[in-house]
């Protein structure tokens, strides 16, 4: 597996889609919890689209410095007693002589939740600094700076550029404050905080800058601020009390729950544009064409030339391979600003913008009435397939006369994960469910998994929304990833070999998953902004540094004989290959474990099953080298399973059929 980095405050990527323009152009979508990107070439092109932007004059700035009004005796007191805290943000950091200083509120001009010691940001690097006593009137600098902006509509984590600022007076120049900027706290309606910083032309890289005494002017009259859309949680969670609904939405006097949603993204291509949005959010478009596409945004696609009835919101979109249509499912009606989430609408044949229902338009809507949400849809073959909580559609074209496009039940009382929990592979549709597996080759019907147990039991079921899936065309496999229980990022996966029709399993942090298709090698995402890919090479290259990749294989436990008398293991042909091999001495654990009887126990390692009792000693571990042709060992056992594993760098195995000589060895 190797390697690439891409810009860090990318963070959460769960969804990749790929194409290749008119022009030759292998660009990648990507989308985030905070932004959207396109990758071109190894460079990475922020388009993500504006929510809104400022009139001039309507933002101004207020960077604040104060002095200390009492000592700070205590390297680790929390609480830090200043002169005035007039414009500071109720939350932010400060530069106490050489110290950073977190703070999380502010009391009577007192700075609270302190953390003492905290970093800043040098070179993009993040540069810790030492607890320290100060003397009372010691000068108190902030690296944060209060933005004004009646009614902003921001939260935390979004991301806002500002234009046409001047300098504050001293550290914060007008290149300081015409920057894009991340929010890191919001005051109130009116107010939200950012980080001051530079930016270096010639290594590219940022560094936090504090502010000075003359850093006292408000930016001038001229500023804009450009409002990128609002930002997304990193998981879905459960908020609970005052604040977590809209106001009134509970009875009086007990607050309210709801959920913070993971952002997922559903991307198209039209032609070689773009058609992408957020569930539950607008509809974007792309147009790759445009000279310097790559250095502009995306926009609304109600704001393009002709566009009419265009949907404001949507669940999900699907361009089809029949005559483009592009499909908005969980949509509003036309004249409606209600999203129905059963709802399906698309636009009229090879356009974008027609959305209007008329005589001689094939735009038009239909709504699914089993389940009570639509949550994923797929191209396959000659069809459309959608997904509700309960039920599996298929849209077929039927034509101007007969409706457009009609819709057939294929699958009744089913389930669904997520919205990217269906892979499409080999002509069947394989998706994971809330308890089991599903496919669809012209009829629905689960799909056996020995594993079944071993993922629903070990499962965090407020993560549902996280799952997702992905083909390996090489090896014939499907792979889902998920949360397992009380963990909130996916840990496990599990692999359906559709060729032989097995099942494997294994842990593995990734957020996104795109198969090879129009690249050499799949690609995934991990949770420390990093894309991999897979299936390159033979050892880990995630963070840089060349590791081993822990692989085995655990036979099941199979009868010695007839598994009527102990038999006493002496020899094994092991049957090992080793090609593709880069260690210049390549080595494999073969481990033969011996059971008393069934269900007894392993020795060494322990059973689950299992007790370990007896004198019997019923495993033996042996290493397997390139010329290993035998192994000699002493295992005595009704039973046995087989476990052949490595844990070196640059050893790539392969298992063939090994031999047991065994001879038997009494009943007791």
């Amino acid at each position: 597996m190797d390697s690439y980095k891409f810009c860090n405050f990318f963070w959460r990527c769960t969804f990749f889609h790929n194409w290749i323009t008119l022009s030759g152009q292998n660009l990648l979508g990507i989308g985030t919890n905070l932004k959207f990107v396109i990758e071109n070439g190894g460079a990475y092109n922020d388009i993500t689209p504006i929510r809104t932007t400022t009139s001039a004059g309507d933002i101004t700035f207020s960077a604040s410095n104060t002095t200390l009004s009492a000592a700070v005796t205590s390297t680790s007191a929390t609480t830090i007693a200043i002169t005035d805290a007039t414009g500071f943000p109720i939350s932010g950091k400060v530069l106490i002589g050489s110290e950073i200083v977190d703070y999380t509120g502010i009391t009577n001009n007192t700075l609270t939740g302190c953390t003492r010691g905290a970093s800043k940001l040098i070179a993009n690097v993040s540069t810790s600094t030492t607890a320290a006593t100060h003397s009372s009137g010691a000068a108190v600098t902030c690296f944060t700076i209060l933005v004004t902006d009646s009614g902003h509509g921001a939260t935390i984590n979004d991301f806002v550029s500002f234009s046409e600022a001047d300098a504050l007076g001293g550290n914060f120049t007008a290149d300081v404050m015409n920057q894009n900027y991340q929010i890191v706290s919001v005051d109130d309606v009116d107010t939200y905080t950012i980080v001051a910083k530079s930016f270096s032309d010639t290594t590219l890289k940022f560094t936090n800058v504090v502010s000075t005494s003359s850093d006292s002017g408000n930016g001038g009259n001229s500023v804009v601020g450009a409002y990128q859309i609002t930002t997304t949680a990193t998981s879905s969670t459960e908020i609970r009390g005052w604040g977590a609904a809209s106001w009134g939405s509970g009875p009086m006097g007990t607050g309210e729950t709801s959920t913070e949603v993971l952002r997922l993204w559903s991307q198209q291509n039209f032609s070689e544009d773009l058609v992408f949005g957020p569930r539950g959010g607008s509809i974007f478009y792309w147009d790759a064409s445009l000279e310097g596409s790559l250095n502009e945004r995306a926009v609304l696609l109600s704001s393009r030339a002709n566009a009419s009835d265009v949907p404001l919101m949507q669940n999900l979109i699907l361009v089809s391979d029949i005559n483009s249509f592009i499909f908005c499912f969980g949509t509003n009606t036309i004249g409606s600003t209600t999203q129905d989430p059963m709802l399906i609408r698309w636009t009229d044949i090879d356009s974008s913008v027609s959305w209007a229902v008329t005589s001689t338009s094939q735009a038009g809507f239909l709504r699914l009435s089993r389940g009570t949400e639509i949550v994923a849809a797929v191209q396959g073959r000659q069809e459309v397939l959608v997904w509700t909580n309960s039920s599996l559609y298929a849209l077929q074209y039927v034509g101007f006369d007969n409706g457009v496009w009609g819709a057939q039940l294929v699958g009744d009382n089913i389930s669904i994960a997520s919205q990217n929990a269906v892979v499409y592979a080999n002509g069947v549709a394989y998706w994971m469910g809330k308890d089991k597996f599903y496919k669809y080759d012209g009829r629905t019907q689960p799909l056996p998994c020995d594993l079944r147990k071993h993922v629903f039991t070990d499962f965090n079921t407020d993560q549902y929304t996280q799952v997702f899936g992905g083909s390996n065309e090489a090896f014939h496999e499907v792979w889902w990833f998920y949360c397992s229980s009380g963990v909130t990022d996916i840990d496990k996966y599990i692999v359906y070999n559709y060729l032989e029709e097995i099942w494997y399993y294994g842990s593995m942090a990734r957020s996104a998953w795109l198969d090879s298709g129009l690249r050499n090698f799949p690609l995934a995402a991990t949770y420390n902004s990093v894309l991999v890919n897979h299936e390159e090479g033979i050892d880990d290259n995630e963070t840089g540094t060349t590791a081993a990749i822990s692989s085995f294989i655990t036979s099941s436990e199979f009868d010695l004989d007839d598994g009527h008398n102990f038999m006493l293991t002496s020899r094994v042909l092991p049957d090992v290959s080793f090609e593709g091999s880069t260690a210049t001495n390549p080595v494999i654990n073969m481990t033969l474990l011996g059971l008393a009887s069934s269900g007894s126990g392993y020795n060494d390692p322990a059973s689950e099953s299992g007790v370990n009792t007896g004198t019997i000693t019923r495993s033996a571990t042996s290493p397997v080298e390139v010329y290993t042709t035998q192994i000699h060992t002493r295992v005595r056992g009704r039973q046995m399973s087989l476990k052949i594993a490595s844990t070196s760098a640059g050893v790539q195995w392969q298992l063939g059929a090994p031999r047991l000589d065994m001879r038997p060895d009494g009943r007791r």
